[in-house]
């Protein structure tokens, strides 16, 4: 097999497939190896940027892929069989460190192991979730990034009715099979109470229950859509920016993808960021630090990405001063 199939077969970097026996994997102690366990699908752009991120961020911290360093990744896929399967095949492969992004990957990872530190790149809501016994005293194996910031809920929906010029109503695409969502869900219907907006909450459990959502939410007849951030959400962002665009609803998401994809907007955590502060937990722990002892970080960097081709399509005109706030346009 030639060394580029191999790569593709494995899904990233890994020098170390799940089916070889711990022992074929055997290093030397000047060789750390990490496991990424990511609830997305591969071919999410975004989320490759974050993969790629951490890994040029570990790089740039000393820890070199190939060199000093072994780097195994796997795509859940938004799929929680997928997640819960690998997550225990890697968990028995033994590495030094696993990262895991997605909250449903991270409890995965957690009822696996007690004793394997494992790194968030971005959990909802790690206390609620109970991964940690609190933001600054995480007490146990598993520490990283909380993207739990309230404010955002209002945030997006302030973006929304600057571009629309009018929002007195709005639908929440949401899976409640997600608990990071429901506490999102609380933190949107009090941002919309307090801007006096009438708001219908829709669920979607899977990728069958997105038409018959999207029926639902052409009854309610809402001035625009927020959805609600989950890995179904992500793995089907594409399909959500159609059905938004078949309803001519303005719509706005955690996930850069989105807009990447179709949909209008998108406001939420920076990739780099976030994989930068993932890589200096990994390089903490690594120089002897315990997971237990590192404060969880919540994030302090956000991105607006405007996708104007679909705005144009809903027939709306985005004022200079929202463009001008963007991090990305695309045109």
């Amino acid at each position: 097999m030639r060394r580029r199939e191999f790569m593709t077969l494995v899904g990233g970097a890994s020098v170390c497939p799940l089916s070889w026996p711990v022992a074929a994997c055997a290093q030397s102690d000047a060789v750390r190896r990490i496991c990424v366990l990511m609830g997305t699908a591969e071919n999410d752009p975004a989320q490759r940027a974050l993969v790629a991120a951490l890994t040029q961020s570990l790089k740039d911290l000393g820890w070199q892929d190939g060199r000093n360093l072994q780097i195994d990744y796997r795509w859940g896929a938004g799929d929680p069989e997928k997640i819960q399967i690998f997550a225990r095949l890697l968990v028995e492969q033994r590495p030094d460190l696993i990262v895991g992004h997605t909250t449903p990957v991270v409890a995965a990872l957690k009822t696996q192991t007690s004793s394997i530190p494992i790194v968030m790149t971005g959990s909802s809501d790690p206390v609620g979730t109970h991964l940690v016994a609190s933001l600054a005293r995480p007490g146990g194996n598993v520490t990283g990034l909380s993207l739990l910031s309230p404010e955002l809920s209002g945030k997006r929906m302030e973006l929304l009715r600057n571009v629309t010029g009018v929002l007195s109503s709005l639908a929440v695409l949401w899976n409640p099979d997600d608990p990071p969502a429901a506490i999102a869900l609380k933190e949107t219907e009090d941002a919309a109470g307090a801007m006096r907006l009438k708001i219908t909450a829709v669920e979607a459990r899977n990728a069958d229950d997105l038409v018959p959502a999207f029926r639902a939410i052409a009854k309610a007849a809402p001035n625009a859509l927020v959805i609600l951030n989950a890995p179904l959400m992500n793995v089907q962002g594409a399909r959500i920016a159609e059905l938004a665009l078949g309803l001519k609803l303005p719509s706005i998401f955690t996930d850069m993808s989105f807009p990447q994809a179709g949909g209008l907007m998108s406001y939420g955590p920076n990739f780099d960021s976030l994989a930068k502060r993932a890589a200096s937990y990994v390089d903490r722990i690594f120089k002897g630090e315990k997971p237990a002892d590192l404060p969880v970080e919540q994030p302090t960097k956000f991105d607006l990405v405007i996708n104007l081709r679909t705005a144009k399509a809903l027939g709306l005109n985005v004022p200079p001063s929202v463009v001008a706030l963007a991090d990305e346009v695309i045109e």
